[in-house]
């Protein structure tokens, strides 16, 4: 089988691990710098070109997009999609995800435990927002925010004020939820692949930081999951679409909730963890179920 992976750096870990599973099982996979690519958008000829020359074609597509490039990672993985090329991630599928908002919304239509998650555009109605929300301590995150980045915890409702008109100030969306607390700095991971939960660690923050990404020194430890975080988080995998996908929870007094669903998991803080090959499951699923046409929404919508 012919792979192209969509990635702007080989040499992370996940990427060599993913082109080296893939290797071992007989497939040849290119990596390609998502943004070096541009696109012929024509009825007949339906193209992409990479580094002036154009692209052969490839039975699937590993998108590896990451957030600060989402709208042009998308529009190229759409263009994959419409010249047939069977993608691990639908470009719709990422899309949901990558709106915090909008994920926020399916998900507690289809009844999936999350914090309280309050919303607002006019900075006059931040006091309504602080009450709705429970008041402090609260979190207010970046929508655009990624690895921890752009989320504060604010432990009293004049400092959640502050940091909201700040945001605001600065012409940027942001959500406010509330503060798990029992959760003790530690979430779940839990590594969905079609539709199976395959690996699972419990990740701890840095001394004194209630964000615990691995990215900002926290660390991981594999974790038997209960049944409720197993259905959880392949359900949440389900109504985003998403074939493989991280499903981040939190252990709250009433059950698990979502925080976030990643449709590029990193492998390596999972795999250090369990000793599981993820990235050998995600070559499995791939050969398995990559077919011309075998996709969810046929690249619309």
């Amino acid at each position: 089988m012919k792979i192209v992976m969509m990635a702007r750096n080989p040499d992370l870990y996940s990427h060599r691990r993913i082109r080296e599973a893939a290797e071992a099982r007989g497939h040849t996979l290119d990596i390609i710098n998502t943004l070096q690519c541009y696109m012929n958008i024509a009825s007949r000829r339906q193209e992409i070109f990479y580094n002036g020359e154009k692209l052969p074609h490839y039975d699937a597509v590993i998108p590896r997009i990451g957030a600060s490039v989402t709208f042009y990672g998308l529009a190229v993985l759409r263009q994959f999609e419409t010249m047939g090329v069977w993608p691990l991630n639908e470009s719709v599928a990422i899309g949901r995800s990558r709106d915090k908002l909008r994920s926020m919304q399916l998900m507690a239509r289809e009844g999936i435990g999350l914090p309280v998650t309050t919303f607002a555009h006019d900075p006059k109605q931040t006091d309504a927002v602080v009450k709705l929300a429970g008041g402090a301590p609260l979190v207010v995150k970046l929508l655009e925010g990624t690895q921890g980045i752009g989320v504060v915890l604010a432990d009293t409702d004049r400092s959640v004020r502050s940091v909201i008109e700040a945001f605001r100030g600065a012409g940027v969306n942001i959500m406010v939820q509330e503060f798990i607390k029992e959760a003790g700095g530690t979430d779940i991971r839990a590594l969905v692949v079609g539709g199976k939960v395959i690996a699972a660690m419990q990740r701890k923050g840095a001394e004194g930081d209630f964000r615990s990404n691995l990215h900002r020194g926290g660390s991981a430890k594999s974790i038997k999951i209960s049944p409720e975080e197993r259905a959880t988080a392949i359900r949440a995998a389900r109504i985003m679409g998403l074939n493989v996908c991280g499903v981040d929870m939190l252990r709250s007094n009433h059950g698990p909730v979502v925080m976030e669903v990643n449709s590029s998991p990193g492998l390596e803080g999972v795999e250090n963890a369990t000793g599981i090959d993820v990235a050998g499951k995600i070559i499995e699923f791939l050969e398995k179920t990559a077919k011309p046409g075998n996709t969810k929404t046929k690249g619309t919508g």
